[in-house]
């Protein structure tokens, strides 16, 4: 393990396998009881966005290798940059998640040189035949999707996508030949039809939040959603759950080892909610991987569904 990959480690997840867990959620930050020394009032700020933390009570702070040698040095170890690699290596192999960048597709490119040019709603013909493929409802698509025209900064080149908008903007891109996404790259969210809900979905990839949304309908989500676009986006769903009211989790995660790392996370951040029951959904798909994989196996001959 380098450098690069023990930084990609979120936070939550070492401090979770070290039994700490957020005593409050603001924003984009969460705060713990410190882990570098007994305390009753929590003092430790742990950064979502930039995978940092600060301890206010040590007045320290930085990235997960920093944090790591803090730790070390308070248990009386050894606690070079080399012994820190060596810790985190080893609480990596204890099933901890992988380093964002290893959950990556193969086929995916997360930081592509696009300009959106343009959106408008879905019209392209090859963009509709792929949602047939995919067996999403055509009407489904249009609420939440969008035809997106990108130029390639490089090449030059234009072409076409479906879009699916994030909270800070960005697009999730999908097309027969495409997976990608826009910057910002954060986690989306689907408010439902009688707010406030209490009951919250979290799902991988809209494309299997589409599939169930057609296959099972609105009334059986009956909730919000959240769709976390890439599974390194994890924390950034945690606020918007904490102290909200949910009464039930739905976790709609791949059926594979990265999505019961996830599931697992979730699990010990659930555990920190009142009141709140987790219900895992893998069991309605398996054994098919995701939850589109499933769709399509239960649906009938591949077609876009354009009318309901």
């Amino acid at each position: 393990m380098n450098i690069d990959h023990a930084k990609a480690i979120p936070m939550p997840e070492i401090l979770a396998k070290l039994d700490r867990h957020p005593k409050r959620l603001s924003g984009d930050k969460a705060l713990y009881l410190s882990p570098l020394r007994n305390e009753k009032t929590p003092s430790f700020w742990v950064y979502l966005k930039t995978n940092s933390w600060y301890d206010y009570g040590e007045a320290a702070g930085g990235d997960l290798v920093d944090f790591v040698r803090h730790y070390l040095r308070a248990s009386k170890e050894d606690c070079t940059t080399s012994d820190a690699l060596r810790w985190i290596r080893n609480m990596a192999t204890n099933d901890i998640t992988i380093p964002p960048i290893q959950f990556l597709d193969k086929h995916e490119i997360t930081d592509p040189p696009l300009i959106v040019k343009s959106s408008k709603q879905i019209e392209h013909l090859a963009l509709i035949r792929y949602l047939g493929q995919r067996n999403i409802d055509l009407n489904i698509a249009k609420e939440h999707l969008q035809e997106v025209q990108l130029q390639n900064k490089a090449s030059g080149k234009n072409f076409f996508a479906l879009g699916f908008k994030n909270e800070d903007g960005g697009y999730e891109l999908r097309n027969p030949f495409f997976k990608g996404s826009t910057k910002p790259k954060t986690i989306s969210f689907v408010r439902g039809d009688n707010p406030p809900s209490q009951h919250i979905h979290v799902f991988e990839g809209f494309m299997d939040y589409l599939s169930a949304v057609s296959r099972l309908g609105n009334d059986y989500l009956n909730g919000d959603s959240i769709i976390l676009n890439s599974i390194a986006c994890l924390s950034k769903a945690f606020p918007y759950i904490h102290n909200y009211g949910y009464r039930v989790a739905y976790t709609w995660m791949d059926n594979d080892q990265s999505g019961a790392n996830v599931t697992r996370l979730l699990s010990e951040f659930l555990k920190t909610q009142q009141d709140i029951q987790h219900i895992r959904m893998n069991n309605l798909y398996a054994p098919h991987k995701d939850v589109n994989e499933w769709h399509v196996a239960m649906s009938s001959p591949t077609r876009p569904m354009s009318n309901r």
